[in-house]
């Protein structure tokens, strides 16, 4: 037995119930998102008005009253990637172990490369648009280096060391962990705990290791054998000693905080 809709009953046509209207702050947000995903894939030139109005299901005059236009359009987009990233470092920073600091940088900026995909591919691009040339991911890692700096030169200070030479550890340590977490974006394994592990198993031993007057070795240079890459010591293992939590308690001579809040 057939089974009847309801129809118009002039035109025959089913009814279909009215679709609901998306509030001012909903379809700007939808924009924002639709944006943002388009500025990732095709770059800021490679995408048009139309293109960003046609996928969210809107006229383009609904998109220029909301944003003016592409250029305005973008640096929103950008303003709220960079404004979550710096947050997450920031608040990373802040905390009072430096082995933990380490860690939870790192950490913050892997997941937010795994949550926010987009966002960090739009920052990383760089596309300019209209006056927001400094809106881009290298000024938010100058930021971070110029945190880093500032937590390292008390700490050489203290321990005797050059605070001359905090930047340029600075720029190593931020550079390293930023080149590994995109290269990890691409691999996506490890684990995002796993690369952070190893992260922290690199710096925290370099830095709690550091010779405060190091040269340049000759073609005759042997290593000393308790500190070759295979020693037991040093060597992160299946069973953890590479963690986070396993180098901050497994060599006496690793100080506890080296590095405290400025």
């Amino acid at each position: 037995m057939a089974v009847s809709r309801p129809a118009n009953s002039s035109t025959g046509e089913v009814k279909r119930a009215p679709r609901a209207r998306m509030t001012g702050a909903q379809r700007r947000l939808q924009l924002i998102e639709v944006a943002r995903g388009l500025f990732a894939e095709r770059g800021f030139e490679g995408t048009s008005i139309e293109e960003i109005a046609q996928r969210a299901g809107v006229s383009k005059p609904i998109v220029y009253e909301h944003f003016g236009g592409k250029e305005g359009l973008y640096a929103v987009v950008v303003d709220r990637e960079m404004e979550t990233l710096l947050e997450m470092i920031t608040s990373s920073l802040s905390k009072n172990r430096s082995l933990y600091r380490i860690q939870q940088v790192a950490l913050a900026l892997l997941t937010y490369m795994e949550e926010r995909t987009d966002g960090f591919r739009v920052l990383v691009r760089g596309d300019s648009a209209s006056s927001r040339d400094n809106a881009t991911y290298g000024s938010l890692l100058n930021d971070a280096i110029s945190q880093v700096e500032h937590i390292l030169a008390g700490d050489f200070e203290r321990r005797g060391f050059d605070p001359k030479l905090a930047p340029m550890y600075a720029q190593a340590l931020v550079g390293m962990v930023s080149v590994t977490a995109q290269w990890w974006l691409d691999v996506r394994e490890p684990s995002k705990e796993v690369v952070a592990a190893h992260l922290v198993n690199l710096c925290w031993n370099g830095l709690t290791r550091l010779d405060p007057d190091p040269e340049l070795v000759g073609p005759d240079y042997v290593e000393h054998k308790a500190r070759t890459v295979g020693d037991a010591t040093s060597a992160p293992s299946a069973e953890g000693s590479g963690t986070p939590e396993a180098l901050e308690s497994s060599d006496a001579s690793v100080p506890s905080d080296s590095v405290e809040s400025p």
